[in-house]
């Protein structure tokens, strides 16, 4: 029996503390299972250069609890360790014994098989044992078994043992304050979380299942005899989708992955994206498309990162660009380190260009499906707007790449790229200054008259809906100086596309002075500016508008971001402007104080107009209107 201390160095003893300060311990489970596979893919390995006769078809994990004993098992078929490989790689923390073969074997395409960093990971045992066993035989011919003890101390035992089957077997005897990890339910939720995808076959857990006696036996009554037998659970796919070729797989195959991968989700996607990358770093992975509408939530948890098939997490904020957290799938590469920090991963080198490739590969995926079927695309348009608008805010060379595919559908259901709908308005709408003016709605039916108005004057509306409408037009503003963007409500139909021509106004400036502190008197001046204005005779007599600029900063600082946190929570203002030429305002105007009660109806239609009229002061106008009626 050999005895002794293991050699934790102070040269290595801090990679070993970052790599282990685990804030969940749950993980060492994935630590050890890893590291089983890591076994398991070593023995493919040496099979592949010939130095190994080992058939690797029967390889595989088992997790084995014992809830009498108190122990956990991990038990592997693979490369196995003699006494001499224990002690380095167990007893002598420094050394990797992954490494190690990784660079024996550098040359072969195996060598992105290895996982984990055998013996490193092997430690994480302790964070729930209260004693370790390892008990291996290697694969090499004539070898000897070994046996394996620690407590958890820096002093070890190691001595010859009996073992029949060649690999290893590590048992935790778990500690008392660890109970939890010997449970089943607890043991297969980490499973399924950590393991759910790795190379290798891992069994956790029998079942019993009945079928006819494969001799054929009979009962008395000659009915074929039923025997028992016990089935081990496979509890992972070892070869899922994302790991094959895109010309290997059929729709029908993505989607029952996607259901694989979220299988309380029964909404199918819209399409997916096969991620495929070899140089200048390794990366597979699936993206797919949910239908979004005009949810913004970020659900950071839907993209799962992995490192060869290993999960490491699912909250990729910071990993990823933040637009791409609205898309769901996987996401594998080798060069994203296994264990190590969230803040690390953030400022990886080849962290950022890999999220920099995939929101390229996005664009690209966007682009190739609006040139190759632009009216499949637009049917999707609704579905993908909050993604590509996301994407335009928060990604600066997204937002470049997204031009060419970037929609505005108008009023009348046509759609336009910028460029497109610039060379639909031609001079049409452009104001005195030179500038484009672009007039949206955010409402088709809420904002009915005011796009209906605009119409009647040629004007071309689109619809901008959703939360992030107006971050998007001031970025689009920004890009593109020579472009304005209105809101159908933002000003009377004369002034949202300013020109020089003025209509006369039928009011005198004595008229306008004695009527407006009676419409004050009636609306308010907490949230009414009120202002006269010349318009056309058959505008409506009050119209109720809001300043682009000011509902703009209201609306981003609600959506946030923008940095207009100057203005505070600011109070919803409008402006209520009075039609000097329509016939009843120049009717109300010679009343005086005798036409405050049209004043109010009038206001009333126009707030109602607006949807500014709710609750009892709603209920009050009905009734007045139905008097009115009556006279």
């Amino acid at each position: 029996m050999q005895t002794g201390s293991i050699n934790v160095q102070t040269e290595n003893i801090f990679p070993i503390i970052k790599k282990f300060l685990y804030s969940d311990h749950e993980i060492f489970l994935r630590e050890l299972v890893s590291n089983a596979v890591d076994a398991s893919q070593k023995v493919k390995t040496l099979k592949h250069v010939g130095e190994l006769k080992t058939d690797p078809s029967k390889l595989k994990v088992e997790v084995i609890l014992d809830q009498d004993k108190g122990t956990l098992t991990i038990r592997d078929n693979g490369i196995g360790m003699t006494a001499d490989e224990v002690d380095k790689y167990i007893n002598q923390i420094a050394f990797s014994g992954a490494e190690e073969f990784v660079n024996k074997y550098k040359d072969t395409e195996a060598k992105n098989t290895i996982i984990g960093h055998f013996g490193l990971g092997f430690y994480s045992a302790f964070m729930v044992a209260e004693k370790v066993e390892i008990f291996s035989r290697s694969q090499q011919p004539n070898s000897t078994a070994v046996r394996w003890e620690c407590d958890g101390s820096p002093n070890y035992t190691m001595e010859e043992t009996a073992k029949k089957t060649k690999g290893t077997d590590i048992v935790l005897h778990i500690a008392e304050d660890s109970k939890e990890f010997l449970e089943e339910e607890r043991i297969s939720g980490i499973l399924n979380k950590y393991c759910k995808f790795m190379p290798v076959p891992i069994v956790f857990g029998t079942k019993i299942e009945t079928i006819d006696d494969p001799e054929g036996a009979t009962d008395e009554e000659g009915n074929v005899k039923k025997i028992s037998r016990e089935v081990q659970n496979t509890v992972n796919n070892t070869e899922p989708a994302w790991t094959k070729k895109p010309v290997d797989l059929t729709d029908e195959e993505y989607q029952q992955f996607y259901q694989e991968l979220y299988p309380m989700n029964f909404d199918d996607p819209l399409f997916n994206i096969h991620l495929n990358v070899d140089y200048p770093f390794n990366l597979t992975g699936i993206l797919y498309f949910p239908e979004l509408k005009q949810n913004v939530e970020l659900q950071r948890n839907k993209i799962h990162l992995y490192s060869n098939q290993v999960f490491i997490t699912d909250n990729v904020e910071n990993i990823v660009p933040d637009f791409l957290t609205l898309l769901h799938g996987v996401i594998d590469s080798p060069d994203i380190p296994l264990n190590v920090s969230r803040s690390y991963l953030q400022e990886d080198a080849n962290v950022k260009k890999i999220s920099s490739h995939i929101s390229k590969k996005v664009a690209d995926k966007l682009k190739s499906m609006f040139n190759a079927d632009r009216e499949d695309f637009e049917s999707k348009w609704d579905s993908l707007k909050v993604f590509v608008e996301y994407g335009m805010l928060t990604d600066e060379k997204f937002f470049e790449r997204c031009q060419a595919f970037n929609l505005f559908k108008s009023t009348k259901d046509k759609y336009y790229t910028l460029e497109e709908l610039k060379a639909a308005i031609g001079e049409s709408q452009k104001d005195k200054s030179g500038k484009i003016v672009v007039l949206y709605a955010a409402d088709k039916e809420g904002q009915h008259e005011r796009i209906a108005r605009a119409e009647e004057r040629g004007y071309e509306v689109i619809l901008l809906e959703g939360p992030l409408a107006s971050h998007v037009v001031s970025r689009l503003e920004q890009h593109d100086n020579e472009l304005q963007f209105k809101r159908v409500d933002a000003d009377t139909i004369e002034k949202l596309i300013e020109t020089d021509e003025e209509l006369p106004s039928l009011l005198s400036k004595e008229q306008e002075e004695n009527l407006q502190p009676i419409v004050e008197g009636v609306v308010g001046t907490e949230n009414f500016d009120v202002s006269f204005a010349a318009m056309s005779a058959d505008e409506q007599p009050i119209v109720i508008t809001q300043s682009e600029f000011m509902r703009r900063m209201k609306e981003q600082q609600a959506v946030g971001g923008g940095g207009f946190t100057m203005f505070g929570q600011m109070p919803e203002k409008y402006n209520l402007v009075i039609n000097s030429n329509h016939p009843l305002i120049e009717s109300v105007a010679s009343k005086g104080e005798d036409g405050k009660d049209m004043v109010k109806q009038l206001a009333d239609l126009a707030r109602l107009n607006s949807g500014l009229l709710k609750g009892e002061e709603l209920t009050s106008f009905v009734k007045r209107s139905v008097e009115l009626l009556g006279k």
